[in-house]
């Protein structure tokens, strides 16, 4: 895949000049649970709208008691269940944030009182269990209680000044993602399944785009027997990289009863499925590609077999 991704967003201002804005991608450390929204009151100098995510045009545009373009809820809950907005001075010292879930009337759009000068803004869009640390623009994380998901951002610079700037947005995706599939059958005492992986990142940087922390991701899954399909999401630290998987199998009290474990080739912005029979399987590292295929919601696909 190309380099670090980087968007241009069309800033509009109230008075007669405009503002082109880069995105790239955030950093997070410890949560900060106060909105710091005014909700929409005359003193407001800045409005920022999710106007697309990932190429995916919302529709149902609608005009704002202000006369901003704003967007039903529905298409953003679509691709997210939270969006996180936050205001850093050029230091790098965060000023405000806006935390939002699904189904807030406001979701999707957040309003902000800010003195004249320069900022950096980040939006995050991600169906995570919990608000990112967003401490540091650097360094924004999730942690394994949270969990990891599919994860959109944009990032810029605006300056504020006299009169009021009203910002449309686009997200873009960060993430990649390694599509663990079982193609054999659950034996009766395998309660839960455990992919444990280094080599990617539960934060990054949204200067560059990439992870900026060694992490050793743990996500946990309740067995079903009709789900034989896990997503595994983390952050590259470059376009391209490799996770070390480790996929074990528990009882109901935890205990391993199978392992089994990969190292998986990856790119930024797409998916790897790696599938095989994995209780009668040999155990050996995928290492071979075995067909390319690409669709319409990420970059591309690689699929590998164990």
């Amino acid at each position: 895949m190309g380099g670090h991704i980087m968007r241009k967003i069309l800033i509009s201002f109230s008075a007669v000049f405009t503002l082109l804005i880069v995105f790239v991608v955030f950093a997070c450390e410890k949560p900060y649970l106060n909105n710091d929204s005014e909700s929409g009151t005359a003193k407001d100098n800045l409005r920022v709208t999710v106007f697309e995510i990932e190429k995916t045009p919302f529709a149902s545009l609608v005009q704002g008691n202000n006369g901003a373009a704003t967007r039903g809820v529905e298409a953003a809950s679509a691709v997210c269940t939270r969006l996180n907005f936050a205001v850093y001075d050029l230091a790098g010292t965060r000023v405000k944030q806006v935390n939002q879930q699904s189904g807030a009337a406001d979701f999707g759009s957040a309003v902000f009182q800010l003195p004249e000068g320069t900022y950096q803004l980040v939006v995050v869009g991600h169906s995570s269990g919990g608000n990112p640390t967003m401490t540091d623009p650097t360094c924004i994380k999730f942690t394994n209680s949270q969990g990891y998901t599919d994860t959109f951002i944009c990032y810029g610079e605006v300056t504020i000044g006299e009169d009021a700037v009203d910002l449309r947005v686009t997200l873009d995706r960060i993430v990649s993602l390694c599509r663990f599939v079982v193609t054999d059958d659950f034996p009766t005492d395998v309660k839960k399944m455990r992919f444990y992986y280094t080599g990617g990142s539960g934060a990054f940087d949204a200067t560059t785009g990439f992870g900026c922390v060694a992490s050793k991701q743990d996500v946990k899954f309740d067995v079903v027997a009709t789900q034989k399909q896990f997503d595994l999401y983390t952050f590259l630290h470059d376009t391209e990289g490799t996770i070390h998987l480790k996929v074990s199998a528990l009882d109901a009290a935890d205990n391993e009863l199978y392992n089994q474990e990969f190292d998986v080739p990856m790119q930024q912005n797409q998916i790897t499925w790696l599938s095989g029979e994995f209780f009668n399987g040999s155990g050996s590292s995928a290492t071979t590609i075995t067909g390319v295929t690409v669709n319409t919601d990420w970059a591309g696909e690689t699929h590998l077999t164990f």
